[in-house]
Order: C-alpha cells, then sequence, then structure tokens
C-alpha cells in the first residue's frame, strides 16, 4: 500500500509531514515530552541526526553526545517500531516529563528492542531530552545463526569472523 510510505514513522498513524516532519525541520516546537521523543524516534529513522544532538538539553551534566555513534546507530538499523509504554507529566504547561518507550530495530541479523525511561525538561518554552535509564532486554536473533567462516552477509566477500562478526 503506498500510502504506507508516507505514514510517519513514530506509529502515530498520521502523515510525517503533519506529525514529526515539522518538528524535525523546526517549523513547529513539540508541545509535549512524549511529540519531542516521537520526533527523536522519527530522526533516528530518517537518519537526521542534527535534530537528536539539537534536541538535547546541553549541560555541564550531560554528557557529549557521540554523533558518530549516533549516526551509525541510525543508519545501520532497521527501524520496526516504537512503543510508548507510560508518561508522566510532559504536557505543554509542564516543565519536566517522563516518557517509557520501546524501540525495535535489527542490527547485523538481531532483532533488539532498546527501553527506556527518558527524562525530558522544557528549557526556554522548548522540551529536551535530558537523560535515560536503559532497561535490559534479551535479545532474539533474526534468522539462523552465521557460522564464523561463512561468507559475512553484508556483501563485503570476507569470512563474517573478519568482518560484521568480529568482537
Amino acid at each position: 500500500m503506498e500510502q504506507n510510505e508516507n505514514l510517519c514513522p513514530c506509529g502515530s498513524g498520521k502523515i510525517y509531514g503533519e506529525c514529526c516532519e515539522p518538528i524535525i525541520k523546526g517549523t513547529k516546537k513539540a508541545a509535549t515530552a512524549e511529540e519531542l521523543m516521537r520526533a527523536r524516534y522519527s530522526s533516528y529513522v530518517k537518519q537526521e541526526i542534527d535534530f537528536i544532538i539539537n534536541t538535547c538539553e546541553s549541560s555541564e551534566q550531560i554528557a557529549q553526545i557521540d554523533r558518530k555513534a549516533t549516526e551509525d546507530w541510525s543508519r545501520n538499523s532497521t527501524w520496526h517500531g516504537l512503543r510508548i509504554l507510560r508518561t508522566e507529566k510532559g504536557t505543554p504547561s509542564d516543565t519536566e516529563g517522563i516518557v517509557e518507550f520501546e524501540a525495535v530495530y535489527t542490527q547485523k541479523h538481531i532483532r533488539e528492542t532498546h527501553h527506556e525511561m527518558a527524562y525530558f525538561k522544557k528549557i526556554d518554552g522548548e522540551w529536551a531530552y535530558s537523560t535515560g535509564e536503559l532497561k535490559v532486554e534479551t535479545i532474539v536473533r533474526e534468522g539462523r545463526k552465521i557460522g564464523r567462516n561463512e561468507p559475512c552477509p553484508c556483501g563485503s566477500g570476507k569470512k563474517y569472523k573478519n568482518c560484521c562478526g568480529k568482537n
């Protein structure tokens, strides 16, 4: 179905251009912490790394975001969906909020769930990601296990152990 291509990756059921895209492009502010969380997820899917970096709280307590690692995670993952588990505060009238979410993705043939309790602050009228607590999940491999001496599925022509299978 062609229309699915236009749906927002955040899972809202809305068209991307009417949901997260205006927030990511800066033509609209996120009204709630959840809206910002959805836009940040969509940014990973759409590889909008500047938005991810620019929506982090900047203070001495916050570690500098690793741009290369963020880009690699965004580009080298197949994103399957976002599920908002719960929100606490984070409304237009609040100054802080919590969004617990799961983002499901596949990387190197392993399907993973990034489960996080994300903390947001409103700074100068705009929501920003502050910190997050990861919840450890069980990793489930997609498909059969690739043998060490088999050709790497990435197409490099190298053995798996000398390519994507390196530790």
